[in-house]
């Protein structure tokens, strides 16, 4: 399995910061040119995903894929649906939960997750959810909160980081959870 990845933070702040502390991968710019691609016309395959975490950013909820292990909820995007829209669809059928998305996503990957499967351009959408909210999964997929500052078992160690580094580097001054 192949993966690379790019963080695309839109806020200012955090965007100097990666560039300034040279963060990004060394696809940074084939992810951007894909993201610059898919806004441009479809692009097959395209992911949605949502980074939902509580409001004191102290937990992540996630998904038991039946391969992938713990992961964000999130899927392939439908023909003639947007990313925007695809990401919490996929929210409400795979945890139960309603949540608004934070405006702009929050990162972008390029994965493959097969050889004989094309790459696959995903954004990751950001919400914030309280935890007392009842959860309601698909069968066999169940739902739950984990501790940003924990681990949990995923074929994606690195998105453990990925989903910490926006909690790390907030503008509002609180120190990051590391």
């Amino acid at each position: 399995m192949s993966i690379r990845f790019i963080s695309m933070r839109t806020s200012s702040w955090s965007w100097s910061r990666m560039l300034r502390e040279r963060r990004y991968s060394s696809s940074h710019w084939e992810a951007r040119a894909r993201l610059e691609e898919a806004r441009r016309h479809p692009m097959d395959p395209l992911a949605a995903g949502v980074w939902v975490t509580d409001p004191a950013f102290e937990h992540v909820l996630l998904v038991k894929h039946r391969v992938r292990g713990w992961v964000p909820p999130g899927s392939k995007v439908e023909p003639g649906e947007a990313p925007r829209a695809a990401a919490p669809r996929e929210l409400l059928e795979e945890t139960g939960l309603r949540s608004e998305l934070l405006p702009e996503p929050a990162a972008v990957a390029v994965r493959s997750y097969r050889a004989d499967w094309s790459p696959t351009l995903g954004l990751s959408y950001a919400a914030v959810a309280e935890r007392d909210v009842p959860l309601a999964g698909e069968q066999n997929q169940p739902a739950a909160w984990f501790r940003l500052v924990g681990d949990w078992d995923s074929v994606f160690p690195e998105d453990r980081e990925r989903i910490r580094a926006p909690s790390g580097s907030r503008p509002d001054g609180r120190l990051p959870l590391r």
